[in-house]
């Protein structure tokens, strides 16, 4: 039988971190996206019928290629323990910067 050396223990270890920590960058990574004016009123939705086990991340007006396009909201698995946060224009001086939906404790 076999047996690895504390040194290759340490190293397999440090191999899963590192491949963890590059698998959660694209998740923790931000665009940052500002809009050099307001946008539009929100738009009603109709809300399709509730979901065991989602939530309900509503649609909102998204800044792309110069102007502002309509994005419909969609059910987002539920995470235990978290409230979803909506994302949200934000006024900073004369532009507006978008403020990503996160999950909340």
């Amino acid at each position: 039988m076999r047996r690895s050396s504390p040194l290759s223990s340490s190293l397999a270890r440090l191999g899963v971190a590192a491949t963890a920590a590059f698998a959660l960058a694209p998740a923790i990574a931000q665009t940052i996206v500002i809009a050099p004016s307001a946008p539009p009123p929100m738009r009603q939705e109709v809300l399709p019928p509730a979901r065991g086990g989602y939530v309900w991340d509503p649609g909102h007006w998204q800044w792309r290629n110069g102007a502002y396009v309509w994005l419909g909201g969609h059910w987002r698995p539920a995470r235990a323990g978290y409230r979803w946060v909506p994302g949200h224009w934000v006024a900073r001086g004369p532009q507006w910067r978008w403020v990503e939906g996160h999950w909340a404790a």
